[in-house]
């Protein structure tokens, strides 16, 4: 739950919920769990998206419910809505955005006192639903604790799969209707895996009268419907901001970025639409995020920020890239009050740049720091990545001369405006993901990566208004095991479950070894444990690129032309 007294939480809930709550009388009643906390899970927009869904059907009930903070988890883990325990809904769905939340949905299985296997459930419990996009990337993980994945976008899912689901039928019957006549529905006990002696996948095979591959399910007009906050709360990491979803999918193809292939082709909402949830959010509240993989790519950008001027909105947006900001993107972004703007070159030299795909020069980046200050945004944030692919030692110093190039514009366009802001470098591991061009390669080191990281660090320490951010490689290390594991990574999750968190100890005690998934080059011909998912992309055009990326060559954006391309192969079935 949210932080605050009893009260505080009910007057809260009492803002929030509205209309938006119905009678358990005659509906189906699902919780919708975010497995996180509060802030973090009311920030999501795809959580709050299936929440609005769900409550648009007539005959279901959703609620909410978050893993417990620190000083409430001794609580009985009920649902934030009508107090109700878990175990009295007909299912429980679980949001999942981040693969490091994977061990906090057997937390919560747990406190709602369920058993953790699905195996062990029988039909009077609660089906235990997932989806989101980790869930549409790798399920295997979590697949022994889940009945039924989801797999795609919500819009498009949703209302088939709960036409289906009458909680009074046979369990395995309404799931093996569901994962026969459904695209998009997986269900992991009705497949099997198999392991060559080297421990590599050798097959993943059916077991039942279901299709061999899931296909995921998209919306391929998202104009015919809006994605935005169905709660405006003060509590969230956005503190009342309305959200909007403005496009899906990004055509630029970076070769790490997971959402630049399995959401292509890119879409765009029109813009009526995105003026009518403008002005919804100019309703509730004076700030609203515009939310997408390239907002800077929206054909109507400028219509939206100038309709933000004239109603005096507070305009945020979630990814700018430095090649989009003209005179009259940041003209909008000054009058939308904005106090930061973000960059991510993602690397300091530009052959890393055409290693990823990046599409981006020194000079641009340059360029957009200089503007941004020179027009009154006096704080920058900067993206970057350690632990990419073919990364040297000379990579990674490029990133601290990059960072004091960045600085000496920033100095002298501050200076002409008297006034000095910060620039913050956020630094990252550089994670493999499913369904990339970088889907074989290993993980750098934890050791090298933490080298890495010291040495920018003490290399930027005496930069003055510099700082630098860096994520945890041994958490890095962990999300890439479960990115890239197999169902035997399972065990591994139930071990550290068991061991409260403890992932040292539960590798020492495990004799299945993670290195194999996050260290390991994969060859071309391996079978990987999310290739049972057709998201529609040619896996040889993958290769191709990845190949292309070792010899730092660049791609082309995606052309969005679902008629006339076929070249990664999503678009001959859009």
């Amino acid at each position: 739950m949210a932080p605050g007294t009893d009260k505080q939480r009910k007057e809260r809930l009492d803002a929030e919920v509205g209309t938006t709550h119905k009678s358990w009388h005659d509906r189906v009643r699902v919780a919708l769990i975010y497995p996180n906390h509060y802030a973090v899970g009311m920030a999501s927009l795809g959580f709050q998206t299936v929440y609005r869904l769900l409550n648009a059907m007539d005959h279901v009930v959703c609620e909410r419910a978050f893993l417990p903070e620190a000083n409430h988890a001794d609580r009985p883990l009920v649902s934030l809505e009508s107090g109700h325990r878990l175990r009295e809904f007909d299912g429980l769905a679980f949001s999942l955005s981040f693969e490091n939340d994977f061990a906090n949905v057997l937390t919560i299985l747990q406190k709602a006192e369920l058993p953790l296997s699905s195996a062990h459930r029988g039909a009077s419990l609660p089906l235990i639903l997932a989806g989101g996009v980790s869930a549409s990337l790798n399920p295997e993980p979590l697949a022994p604790f889940i009945d039924c994945f989801l797999i795609g976008e919500a819009e498009a899912l949703l209302s088939d799969f709960f036409e289906c689901f009458q909680p009074g039928l046979d369990r395995r019957e309404s799931l093996l209707k569901a994962a026969r006549d459904l695209p998009g529905v997986y269900v992991p006990a009705f497949y099997e895996d198999s392991h060559h002696p080297d421990g590599s996948l050798a097959g993943f095979t059916p077991l039942a009268e279901v299709p061999e591959k899931i296909t995921r399910v998209y919306a391929t007009d998202i104009g015919q419907f809006d994605t935005n906050s169905a709660v405006v709360t003060p509590h969230t990491t956005f503190e009342d901001a309305f959200l909007i979803e403005v496009s899906r999918g990004c055509p630029h193809g970076c070769r790490f970025c997971a959402a630049g292939y399995v959401y292509r082709p890119p879409r765009y909402r029109p813009l009526p639409r995105l003026l009518h949830a403008l002005q919804q959010g100019a309703d509730q509240t004076g700030k609203v995020g515009l939310l997408g993989a390239a907002v800077s790519d929206l054909p109507d950008l400028k219509a939206l920020c100038d309709f933000g001027s004239r109603h005096a909105l507070q305009l945020a947006f979630s990814s700018l890239r430095a090649d989009a900001l003209d005179d009259g993107l940041i003209a909008a972004m000054k009058s939308g009050r904005l106090k930061t703007a973000t960059i991510a070159p993602e690397t300091g030299s530009e052959r890393m740049r055409r290693v990823i795909n990046k599409g981006m020069s020194e000079a641009v980046i340059l360029d957009a720091a200089e503007r941004l200050v020179a027009n009154g945004i006096p704080n920058l944030k900067l993206y970057f990545m350690v632990g990419l692919p073919t990364e040297t030692d000379e990579d990674v110093a490029a990133i601290v001369t990059l960072v004091k190039k960045i600085k000496h514009r920033f100095l002298g366009s501050s200076r002409a405006r008297g006034h000095m802001g910060t620039i913050t470098v956020s630094l990252n591991s550089f994670i493999p993901k499913p369904f990339t061009p970088f889907q074989w390669t290993a993980m750098d080191d934890v050791v090298h990566l933490k080298r890495n990281i010291k040495q920018i660090k003490m290399d930027l320490k005496k930069v003055a208004n510099v700082r630098v951010h860096a994520d945890v490689p041994r958490w890095a290390y962990i999300q890439a095991l479960l990115s890239r594991g197999d169902r035997r990574v399972a065990q591994l999750l139930l071990s550290a479950h068991e061991n409260d968190g403890n992932w040292p100890r539960t590798f020492k005690s495990s004799a299945l070894n993670p290195d194999f998934y996050v260290y390991r080059e994969r060859p071309r011909d391996e079978h990987l444990p999310w290739d049972f998912i057709d998201h529609g992309l040619d896996k040889r055009f993958l290769w191709n690129e990845y190949q292309r990326a070792l010899q730092a060559k660049e791609t082309p954006p995606c052309p969005a032309d679902p008629e006339n391309c076929q070249i990664c192969g999503v678009c001959k079935n859009f």
